[in-house]
Order: C-alpha cells, then structure tokens, then sequence
C-alpha cells in the first residue's frame, strides 16, 4: 500500500511542486472546532494558505470570522463571501486609502484592522471622516514579542479611550498575538501563555472600570490556541493549524493536527560520493529557517547541509544508492512562507491531482 503522500503517476508533474491533500485539510478544521468548541469561538489566521478554497472550506463548517496579514488576503477573503475580516497588521502610508477602499468594494464584509498608537489612530479616523464613515478597530497589544503593539498599561488604556471617543472610529477590543510563547514542554507554555494573558484581561477590566462595553478580546497563533481555544469568550485565532508542517509538528506533537502540505522533489545531481542535489532552492521553500529546511518522507539517513537560489545539497549515507531523476517528499518546516513562492497548490486525492488550487493572495495586490 502506498503512502498516503504519494502520487501514483508523476512524470508530468514539474517540481518542486507543493502538494496539498483535502482530506487532511478537513481533519484539520474539525480539530480547529473542536478544540474551540465551535466557530464562534474561532478566527483564523489565512496568511499560511492564502486560498480561495480552503476559505470556502471552513465557510462552509460555520467560521465565519477571520484574520489576514494583508489587503490582499482581506480582499480574497471578502471576494468569497467571509462576513468578518479583521486586518491584522496596522494600515500605514498607501494601505490606509486601500482599507478604505476596501470597505467601500465590499460591503457586505464587516472589516476592522489593528492601532497601536495616537498617530495612526488619527489619521484612520481622518480618513474615516472623509468618508463620513466609521473604521472598526482593535487595541493592538504587545504582550512580549516586541514586534508590534502596544504594552498593557495605562497609556494603552488612554489610547483605547480616544478610540472610543472617536466619531467615526469604533472600539471593538483586544488584539494579542503571542508567538514568542512556544516551549515544548506543554504545561510550561500553558503557565506562560496564562501568566502572559492575565495582563490583557486586567486591561480588559480596567476598559469595562471606566463605564465601557465589555471589550472583544482576539488572542494568540497556533502554539497557544489549545489554551485559548478554551477560554470562555475568547476568540482564538490560529493559522498554520491548517495545512501545519514539520516545525510545529515536531515541537507540539501533541496537538492532533495532520501535516496536509507536501512538497515533491527531485534528485538533480550526484555531484560526489554520498551527496545528492534536489530541485529545491531556495526559490520553492522558506529559506529563513535553520537546517534542516525540510522533513524529508523518503529520505532516510540524510542531513542537509547546504542551500542556493535552486539547489538543497544533502548529505546522504544510506546503502540503497538513489537514481538522478527520483522524486522524493518531503514537509517544510516553515509553511507559510514556503506557500507562497507557489502560484498553485496542486491537489492530491486518492494519489492523483486532480485539481490546481491558485494562491490567490501571494503578491501584495489583488484589485485594491
């Protein structure tokens, strides 16, 4: 019996090829619910799939909130009929005109987007106001990361205020990403997710203090969700839970998602004795993280030890000798971005492709 990765006939398929499986995809997003305890409970993240169809895919299982790194992705999301897109990454310079005008293009999308700070709260409220509109907005929260954000404290608390003062601005609540937070040893990144998050729920307590609605609290990414999916009135918002990959399988193996991307390459080269080169550079796979950039399913006794723009050099000490031309399989460690070097998923079911599924989000701009 074959491997469920492989594909029974691929002499045509050009590689690298990144080879996705529906079935697994499905298995994904009822874990995602179940682990929520519903779509209610749920905002994912679209920025490891960037893709039509597997947004029509949890459409269709009730999520009907999601998260987005970029315009395009918000755009995508709204061209399939998502009803809640919140823009994850605070709009600056151009992208702030492009919200507006994705607002005014799709309608029937209710979007909201990230501020951390009185400067871009104002102009966002100046360009709601020259539209005579209001922009929906989440408190963006540094929570330690120190990549964006602002830290829960009373400066935090004040910019808040302003937004919900805002004419044509509207508070809806708290944003908190933490994916610094990703110790393996599960209880210990349980104590910290939980330590972390007490400071967001002591901000969110000092906003209802001062006479405001109970603000909407939006928190963390994939290693964290099994802790936030289970806090009550908490919206998770995790993303590589979907198509998942090598990393996160093999630091949180107890989280029951299923590897559904796969990526298929081929031998280029025999250059020496005991090194093989693969169609797999740095072009076809995220190449920012340490070796080994790829779990490989058909390679054993291998260690990566070199990368350029087309080529992974491997290391290879196995008896079986493997033939110039051979394809292999193998999981990125780093999905998301290794999804979008690819203009189509190829779409693996019952060992056939039988479906190119186009990542529609790839570049910065789709028509806005």
């Amino acid at each position: 019996m074959n491997p469920w990765y492989h594909i029974h006939d691929p002499k045509n398929v050009i590689t690298p090829a990144l080879l996705i499986y529906p079935e697994r995809i499905a298995h994904n997003i009822t874990t995602m619910l179940q682990m929520a305890g519903g779509p209610e409970n749920l905002r994912p993240h679209v920025k490891t799939h960037k893709n039509g169809e597997i947004i029509h895919m949890q459409l269709q299982k009730g999520i009907t909130k999601f998260k987005c790194a970029t315009i395009a992705e918000a755009e995508l999301l709204a061209q399939c009929g998502a009803p809640d897109v919140l823009l994850a990454m605070q709009p600056v310079g151009a992208n702030i005109s492009r919200f507006m005008a994705l607002m005014e293009q799709y309608p029937k999308t209710a979007f909201s987007a990230l501020v951390d700070n009185e400067k871009t709260m104002g102009l966002l409220g100046e360009a709601a106001r020259a539209k005579q509109c209001q922009i929906a907005l989440y408190l963006d929260l540094n929570v330690g990361m120190d990549r964006t954000g602002i830290v829960p404290s009373t400066q935090a608390l004040a910019l808040y205020l302003a937004v919900y003062k805002h004419p044509h601005l509207r508070a809806m609540g708290l944003h908190m990403y933490d994916g610094h937070l990703r110790n393996p040893d599960v209880e210990q990144r349980k104590a910290d997710c939980d330590t972390t998050f007490a400071t967001v729920e002591r901000l969110a307590e000092q906003i209802v203090d001062k006479g405001l609605p109970q603000p909407v609290i939006v928190a963390g990414g994939s290693p964290t969700f099994p802790f936030h999916g289970q806090r009550k009135g908490i919206i998770a918002s995790p993303g590589t839970t979907l198509l998942w990959d090598a990393g996160y399988g093999g630091l949180f193996p107890e989280m029951d998602f299923l590897p559904a991307a796969v990526l298929m390459t081929r031998i280029l080269s025999k250059p020496k004795t005991g090194v093989l080169c693969f169609d797999l550079g740095h072009k076809s796979i995220a190449p920012e993280m340490p070796f080994p950039r790829v779990q490989f399913l058909t390679l054993e006794h291998s260690r990566q030890i070199g990368q350029s723009e087309e080529h992974l050099v491997v290391q290879y000490d196995d008896l079986k000798l493997p033939e110039i031309g051979e394809e292999h399989y193998a999981i990125p460690q780093h999905i998301c971005p290794t999804v979008a070097k690819y203009d189509e998923l190829q779409v693996v079911e019952n060992g056939n492709i039988v479906a190119q599924w186009k990542v529609a989000a790839r570049n910065q701009k789709i028509s806005v």
